[in-house]
Order: C-alpha cells, then sequence, then structure tokens
C-alpha cells in the first residue's frame, strides 16, 4: 500500500501533454527533434510524448529506447546476470536535438550513464533531459530540462512512476523503503 499518491492518470497525462508543449517550445517547433527513453519506463514516457509533439505540430518525430546497462557505474552491484532490454536507435542521431526521457531523476547516475551510452552512438548537437519526478538527492551536477514533478523526499522513501504498459496501472507514489 503506498504512503502518498502523487498523481493520478489524469495528472500523469496531463504532465506529459505539458512537457510536449516545453520541449516544442524550448527547441522552437520539432524540426530534427528526436525522443529516446532510458529503459525501462522512459520508453513509454518518450514514444508518449512523442505521440502528443505529433499531435500538437504535425510532425512525426524519431523515438529511440537505450539500454544503459553496461554504462551503470553499479554493474557489479546489480544481479549477477542483469536483464539487457537492448538498444534500439534506427537513426542517426548526429547534428540532432536528443530528449532523453526517464521516470525519476535521483541520484543523476542514470542520466550520466544515458549520456554516456548515447555518446558512443554519436554526436547529437544538443542533449536534454525530461523526466516525470525530480526528487532531490544529486549526487552528480545533472539537472532535467523538463521536470513534470518536484517531489521533495527523503533517502528512506521511494518514489514509483507506474505505467500501463508495466505496471497496469497508470500513478505516482511515493512508499517507505522496505526494511
Amino acid at each position: 500500500m503506498e504512503k502518498a499518491l502523487i498523481m493520478d492518470e489524469t495528472a500523469l497525462e496531463r504532465v506529459l501533454r505539458r512537457i510536449a508543449h516545453e520541449i516544442i517550445e524550448k527547441n522552437k517547433g520539432a524540426e530534427n527533434l528526436a525522443l529516446i527513453g532510458i529503459h525501462r519506463r522512459g520508453v513509454p514516457i518518450a514514444k508518449r510524448i512523442a505521440k502528443y509533439i505529433e499531435t500538437f505540430e504535425g510532425v512525426r518525430i524519431d523515438i529511440g529506447s537505450l539500454d544503459i546497462t553496461f554504462y551503470r557505474d553499479d554493474l557489479s552491484l546489480l544481479a549477477d546476470h542483469p536483464v539487457i532490454n537492448g538498444t534500439d536507435i534506427a537513426f542517426d542521431i548526429n547534428k540532432k536535438t536528443v530528449v532523453l526521457c526517464d521516470d525519476v531523476l535521483y541520484t543523476g547516475r542514470t542520466a550520466r550513464a544515458a549520456l554516456d551510452a548515447l555518446m558512443d552512438l554519436g554526436r547529437p548537437n544538443y542533449i536534454q533531459l525530461a523526466v516525470i519526478v525530480d526528487r532531490g538527492h544529486r549526487e552528480l551536477p545533472i539537472r532535467a530540462d523538463y521536470i513534470g514533478k518536484n517531489i521533495p523526499t527523503s533517502k528512506n522513501e521511494v518514489v514509483s512512476v507506474h505505467m500501463a504498459e508495466f505496471d497496469g496501472v497508470e500513478n505516482v507514489v511515493i512508499n517507505d523503503l522496505p526494511g
């Protein structure tokens, strides 16, 4: 049972639409734009934001998915056999504006790993970061360009973004860490 419901399904969709508008505004349209979701929940987030951008601008943009497993600095702390989701970027990222999409920004280590993985694939003109939740507690000098909601948390809490594709429900909740 969750400690606190932060966003219900309606609020989450509203945030995705707002982020799509902010991306369009900051980049003066959708030309030369690509969205890349960080596995797992960043992938459906990227797809939904791209759908809204297409609706608002009438322009179809490139969408990809990025697996950062082998770029993590805590790989040795993960399971003996980590799950590999695979990177699927079927377009040239060179000279594009790439928006990395993820669910929660916490220490910044996932975003750093994503930057490393992306740079191994090419050299975009710009890389931006869109997240549903920024919960603070950064360990690296990383910030998001687009934030659905800032949620101050303690290190004894966990923020979960639930997406229908993986969880069967859509919401954002805070829970206490088990233990």
